[in-house]
């Protein structure tokens, strides 16, 4: 030991002091985009504000519009983005040219207690803890302002005077709603969303600072702070300590360390934390968050070295085996005594009507949303929550399984396969009793498909072959004595011993038709409407179609089935005089009665259905504005929407001065608005 101190011996002891003066004010700030050979420290300070709880700091410095390095048209065109031409107080640049950049801070580290702030005068160093350390960066903010300003500019110039021309839309009665009782966890998860953050962040109000350079009497006033006004030992007891306590301060005895967990969103997962919990928490934890997974995939996650069967005896505790794939259980979803978060349904309804939703997708790959909700009788938010879960839309299929069947987990573990095939067998008794189905309502139905005849055609036409064989020997020798004699009869004569065949002349179509098509003398042909089927829409349905269009001049053919249901859901009963209504006879029915189908090109992204495209408009309603909607139908055949000034510069060309009643009269009977665009009802997809 004394050879060590020999060695290494001690040069100098210096007094270490701590200060406390600005042990909560004091802040490192840091600039990572800029050298540290070019200081901020001649730039000329503006502004600058703070947010003590978030540690957030804003400073705005001025730019040198004089360098040879500023581009001054690119500083003159940024300030019209942002301030447009007119000059307000609000303006963000006063002199028509960027001259001011804002900083924004971020912080560096959320731990502080390690760092501090030395200075060191006359064999003494003073430290004063640092209360945060922040990472200032160019704020691009204006860039958002000059982006909202372009946006309002759009508006205001492509929709014209739409919103004032538009009359106030009719009175409407309204169904309030009282909220429902918020849950302990409901509410834990609304304080831990990032929208509730932000708007926390944004309630606590910004303090206006004052800046002073760093040679100004001030500033060297404020750094006599940073050296203990205390030099007396009493006053530093944290820096005095006996050797015990020190060496006990380098050495901290074991404890179980503590995690404090980050204030973040609910479906945020930290793997760092999920590694320390046992396996089971850990598995029930991952499958709650994802919801469903292969179990390649789970293994993956988990720490490595994780036994297999150990994790096979959790997965099977906390989920369900779905084509292979493992389906988080629906009581660790929804736990006892919770309930929905969007209709407040409770947990029970909610585990019943998922695990229907999940045994379906043991039964086939695709299940359509409206036989589910017809089934399990609950609101479609929580329908819909429950197939996001385990699959995805498809069009025209419903909603198809996320993942492809794991046919690799199955044949590797045949026993855990069977016992869930066993489970499921048990869910899907108490779901039948439940929900009173069988399952073979769900069984495709088959139509029988008739024996095949079979036709001896082949055979018959190798014994023809066989006799024409046998008599081409005589009949060459009589063919050749005619010649000889110079004359030739034809005469006709089966191939056969004489036994024709006779020609099948019946006809597998029905009578009065020539190939499956109605023949000129069919009964079933009307001349009268000009070779329709007899079968024309009755005088009933003709007058549901007048009425409707007088009403509403257009509708798309989805509207007007909806219509149509509605009116024969209001007819008292057995009175109904409409017989079975297919989309074709409501269609002719429609352009029986003055209406014309409008060609409307949707967008080629346009979602909507067939019945949605099919646009039929009132064409001859008998009054004078016939003309204006037949223009407006025409218009309609070029753009599924259009300006209103376009549509009153047409007809302005076609008919002259048009007022502006004319012109809100025939929007409001045939369109609707949107954002500045006009659209035929029915065509604007929500």
């Amino acid at each position: 030991m004394a050879s060590g101190d020999e060695d290494d011996p001690i040069i100098e002891e210096i007094d270490v002091y701590l200060s406390k003066s600005l042990a909560d004010k004091l802040y490192l700030l840091q600039y990572p985009v800029r050298p540290g050979t070019m200081t901020y420290d001649d730039v000329n300070h503006l502004s600058a504000k703070i947010k003590p709880k978030q540690q957030r700091l804003e400073l705005e410095m001025a730019i040198n519009t004089m360098s040879p390095n500023y581009c001054r048209s690119k500083g003159e065109q940024i300030a019209l983005n942002v301030d447009g031409t007119t000059f307000d107080e609000t303006n963000t640049y006063s002199v028509k040219m960027m001259d001011k950049q804002t900083f924004s801070s971020m912080q560096a580290t959320t731990n502080t207690s390690r760092y501090a702030a030395a200075v060191f005068r006359n064999g003494e160093l003073h430290i004063t803890p640092l209360t945060g350390i922040l990472q200032m960066r160019p704020s691009f903010s204006y860039l958002d302002k000059a982006d909202s300003k372009t946006r309002e500019r759009e508006a205001a110039n492509e929709g014209g005077d739409s919103s004032q021309d538009e009359a106030e839309e009719e009175a409407k009665a309204i169904t309030v709603r009282f909220a429902r009782p918020e849950s302990e966890q409901a509410r834990q998860r609304r304080i831990q969303s990032y929208e509730f953050l932000q708007k926390k962040q944004a309630e606590e109000p910004w303090i206006h600072l004052q800046y002073h350079a760093a040679k100004d009497s001030r500033s060297e006033h404020e750094r006599q702070y940073l050296f203990c006004q205390s030099v007396d030992a009493s006053q530093n007891s944290e820096l005095v300590k006996t050797p015990k306590e020190y060496l006990a301060m380098l050495m901290p005895p074991l404890a179980e360390e503590k995690f404090a967990k980050p204030v973040g969103p609910s479906n945020v997962l930290s793997m760092a934390q999920l590694r320390t919990l046992p396996l089971g928490e850990q598995v029930k934890t991952l499958m709650k968050n994802v919801k469903l997974m292969p179990f390649a995939n789970l293994m993956g996650l988990l720490a490595s070295g994780s036994d297999q069967t150990s994790v096979l005896r959790c997965i099977q505790q906390v989920a369900l085996l779905v084509q292979g794939n493992w389906v988080v259980k629906s009581d660790v979803l929804y736990p006892k005594n919770t309930c929905s978060a969007h209709s407040g349904v409770p947990a029970e309804v909610l585990c019943r009507g998922r695990d229907f939703v999940m045994w379906r997708f043991t039964q086939e790959r695709s299940v359509m949303r409206k036989e589910i909700t017809s089934i399990i009788k609950l609101p479609p938010e929580d329908v819909k929550e429950f197939l996001e879960h385990v699959a995805t839309p498809r069009v025209n299929r419903g909603w198809e399984f996320l993942l492809p069947t794991d046919v690799e987990f199955i044949k590797k573990h045949p026993d855990v396969a069977h016992r869930q095939n066993m489970l499921w067998l048990g869910i899907q008794s108490k779901l039948e009793k439940v929900f009173n189905f069988s399952k073979e309502d769900f069984m495709p139905k088959t139509c029988p498909q008739p024996e095949p005849v079979h036709v001896s055609g082949v055979q018959r036409l190798k014994l023809a072959q066989e006799r024409a064989q046998e008599n081409q020997a005589s009949l060459k020798r009589s063919l050749d004595a005619r010649h000889a004699d110079g004359s030739i009869q034809m005469t006709q004569k089966p191939i056969g011993d004489g036994e024709e065949e006779p020609m099948d002349t019946s006809s597998s179509v029905p009578n009065g038709s020539v190939n499956g098509y109605p023949g000129a003398n069919s009964p079933g042909l009307d001349h009268a409407n000009g070779g329709s089927p007899a079968n024309s829409p009755s005088p009933e349905l003709q007058e549901f179609v007048t009425n409707t269009f007088r009403k509403h001049a257009v509708l798309t053919l989805n509207e007007l089935k909806r219509l149509f249901n509605l009116h024969l859901a209001s007819m008292p009963a057995g009175q109904n005089v409409f017989s079975s209504m297919s989309d074709h006879m409501l269609q002719d029915a429609v352009l029986l009665c003055q209406c014309k189908q409008i060609m409307v090109p949707f967008p080629a992204q346009s979602k909507a259905a067939p019945d949605e495209r099919k646009v039929f408009g009132l064409w001859e309603k008998g009054d004078d504005f016939d003309k204006h909607r037949r223009l407006l139908y025409d218009l309609f055949t070029k753009n599924y929407r259009i300006r209103r000034s376009a549509i009153q510069t047409k007809l302005a060309q076609e008919f002259g001065d048009v007022s502006k009643a004319e012109v809100d009269r025939l929007l409001q009977e045939c369109c609707i608005c949107n954002a500045g665009y006009w659209y035929l009802k029915g065509t604007l997809q929500s």
